[in-house]
């Protein structure tokens, strides 16, 4: 998830830090949305927060934080899910299905890229995920990525969780060209920080006003799993090898990746946590933890081969997340999960927490349930799907909400998060 996670995430972060919300990308501040007891959310849905901003983000990170842990959701939550879709293929973060899909409706890549991964995932209604990975494709940038709009300036986040969309269908990422022959991993190699210079592996979110690149940590994560063509949902693998940032104008994608690795893991070594900086009129102007983003590196570095450099942070995560998770609702406990199955962690005694009974309880009753076994025979749900593109493993890892459509200054969630130091 950033740049990339929902508004409920958003606005957790606004009650833990005794904030004003946070704003939008860009200088447009919209405040998060709150809850509403008298408002009658969709049946089906999962979390009690205002959706507006990320109703389809946070249902589909919680289906795919389910199946990995051996729980099928309910029919009346997927058909919600599937019920969001335009004709066109594409999602909005969401939406009143009732009324049609017209050309004021602001489309939403970040949504679309998380709602075909969770669909994939579930083996269910596979042609809205296809239609959903073709309106992707229609939709990439002249540089080979995507913004968190179509037409909106290619950002890592977004880039990177659209490749993973496109991976999980089995689309080989590097036949993926622009007319001048850029892919998605030239968009993402362009954002990064050569080695040998300050914040050297590391990832910006968007280049500055100069083309300047800012090192963005969790833009780092989401362009590790991005140019691994890898999902948010990642399974445990046991690989484990050193780091190593390597210098070059000619990197392949893996490269690019393991050097985003590289950084994430010296930066964890300084603190088992990321921060994050103070939100716009917080009285307490220190940095604060950022939960979800650390829970993204995690992901990153264990799917990259270093999840030993991920053992301090799983281990702060245990614990002081819970009531991060709690108040965060079904995204912010689903990111929680990814980054114990990444481990090897159990997610059902996460520092005394059962995440994956906490997820449940947030959406309608789940079809179905079963525990993991201890000592799994075969593969591990979730680690997504495999491709022949240039022998990299196909999966993935949420961009901010841009200001765009109609006069909307679109809010700018935990999914796309401010350049950081």
């Amino acid at each position: 998830m950033t740049v990339r996670r929902s508004a409920a995430a958003l606005a957790t972060t606004a009650v833990l830090l005794g904030a004003a919300a946070p704003v939008a990308v860009a200088p447009v501040a919209v405040a998060a949305p709150s809850p509403s007891p008298s408002a009658e959310l969709p049946p089906g849905l999962y979390g009690t927060t205002d959706p507006t901003y990320d109703g389809v983000w946070r249902q589909s990170l919680a289906f795919l934080a389910q199946k990995i842990e051996y729980v099928t959701p309910s029919a009346q939550a997927v058909d919600w899910l599937v019920g969001q879709q335009c004709d066109s293929g594409a999602f909005t973060s969401y939406r009143d299905a009732a009324k049609p899909c017209d050309a004021s409706t602001v489309m939403d890549t970040n949504a679309t890229a998380a709602a075909v991964q969770a669909l994939v995932e579930l083996n269910q209604h596979r042609e809205a995920a296809d239609n959903g990975a073709d309106w992707l494709k229609s939709v990439q940038n002249e540089d080979g990525g995507w913004g968190y709009n179509p037409g909106s300036p290619s950002d890592a986040n977004s880039t990177a969780v659209v490749i993973g969309a496109l991976a999980r269908t089995s689309v080989p990422i590097s036949e993926i060209t622009t007319a001048d022959g850029k892919t998605p991993y030239t968009a993402l190699q362009s954002l990064a920080i050569p080695c040998g210079e300050k914040d050297g592996g590391a990832f910006a979110y968007q280049p500055g006003k100069k083309g300047e690149l800012v090192a963005n940590a969790d833009a780092s994560a989401a362009a590790v799993l991005g140019l691994m063509g890898r999902g948010m949902a990642v399974g445990d693998a046991n690989a484990v090898k050193d780091p190593v940032c390597r210098k070059g104008d000619d990197l392949t994608a893996e490269e690019s990746a393991q050097n985003g690795a590289h950084y994430l893991a010296e930066t964890l070594a300084a603190s088992p946590y990321l921060n994050q900086p103070p939100m716009p009129g917080a009285e307490d102007s220190a940095p604060q933890p950022d939960f979800g983003n650390t829970a993204d590196a995690v992901v990153a570095l264990a799917a990259s081969g270093h999840k030993d450099k991920a053992a301090a942070s799983v281990e702060w995560l245990e614990k002081n997340s819970k009531d991060w998770a709690q108040q965060g609702g079904p995204a912010a406990t689903a990111q929680l999960i990814f980054a114990a199955h990444a481990t090897g962690a159990d997610a059902r005694s996460f520092g005394g927490v059962d995440l994956v009974k906490q997820l449940n309880a947030t959406g309608p009753s789940p079809a179905a349930t079963a525990a993991p076994s201890p000592t799994p025979t075969g593969p591990q749900p979730s680690s997504g799907t495999s491709s022949d593109d240039s022998g990299l493993g196909l999966w993935w890892l949420v961009g901010l909400g841009l200001a765009f459509g109609a006069g909307i200054g679109f809010l700018l969630s935990m999914r796309r998060k401010k350049q950081q130091p």
